[in-house]
């Protein structure tokens, strides 16, 4: 996935909140990892004393683990959040939680960066972000999991809400139920306990879609979407909508308006620069700033 973001594309800088663990000796993190034992500790202290090189680089030499598993170890010393390969508890398109030095990750990554600048240069006090596109197919949902993911790796409080009340994925991506969610909250039948906590990542949480109702346009223009959102914002940092295609669903201006900030999503070779030009258009039109246009392949 190739990104750029117009409207002024910030220098990336990291602004990772993380700080290394005291307790988290490298050589125990990869014990508890299966990928060395006891012997092994041995033979890379050993070696660390007659060579004069840290631990990992011991172990390494030593051919007891591989550049990826002292890159997952040394994540986990500084409490960075991640998955490790072959867990299915969550998707694997989640690629900044199961790829975190993958190009794809740093991209989404800067993307996050450059979110988080802006706010701060602009003064933004909620930071509350709709993710838009025109069309199906065109990754919000990918972009909006794994933004949640990367804002929570810097220690921020992140909520995602799936307002895609016509075909919601993110219960599917998280892998949590989607019985109860924004769709029973708006219409009276649940409240704010609908969020739920995502165990993997500390300071993740989301609210599901729920059931698909019948009437997804009148309950996202509520004014109890309003009073929800005003209580959410004092408990997250940031909050992103996952929405449904713009050029199909009104829906998105409903949730731009809400949210006061958007980011358009175009898919390369797929997305039609008249369909883009006509959702930038209306999504002005509800008064949210339009924070940048994000060019994606994959």
């Amino acid at each position: 996935m190739l990104m750029s973001t117009q409207e002024n594309v910030l220098p990336i800088e990291g602004s990772s909140r993380v700080i290394a663990r005291q307790d988290g000796k490298l050589g125990s993190i990869l014990v508890q990892l299966g990928k060395l034992d006891a012997g092994d500790i041995e033979r890379v202290l050993e070696r660390q004393r007659t060579e004069g090189v840290r631990f990992g680089e011991a172990a390494l030499r030593l051919d007891l683990i591989t550049p990826d598993d002292l890159r997952w170890a040394v994540a986990k010393q500084y409490d960075f959040p991640h998955m490790l390969p072959g867990n299915e508890r969550i998707s694997s398109e989640l690629v900044v939680a199961y790829e975190p030095f993958h190009p794809r990750a740093e991209e989404l990554r800067a993307l996050r960066t450059q979110l988080l600048i802006r706010w701060s240069k602009a003064g933004v006090k909620q930071r509350v972000l709709a993710i838009v596109s025109p069309g199906p197919g065109e990754g919000r949902s990918y972009v909006a999991a794994n933004l949640a993911v990367a804002f929570s790796q810097v220690g921020e409080r992140a909520l995602l809400i799936d307002a895609d009340l016509r075909t919601p994925r993110q219960h599917r991506i998280f892998n949590v139920p989607d019985r109860i969610g924004l769709s029973a909250v708006l219409s009276g039948r649940a409240d704010r306990g609908a969020v739920v906590p995502v165990s993997e990542f500390g300071s993740l949480s989301l609210l599901p879609a729920g059931a698909c109702p019948p009437n997804p346009q009148e309950l996202l223009l509520r004014a109890s979407f309003a009073a929800l959102l005003d209580e959410l914002c004092s408990d997250f940092d940031v909050i992103l909508f996952d929405t449904p295609p713009a050029k199909l669903y009104a829906d998105a201006q409903s949730l731009a308006f809400r949210a006061g900030s958007v980011m358009v999503l175009a898919r390369k070779d797929h997305t039609r620069l008249a369909d883009a030009t006509s959702v930038i258009r209306g999504l002005s039109d509800t008064g949210a700033r339009i924070v940048g246009t994000v060019f994606n392949a994959f």
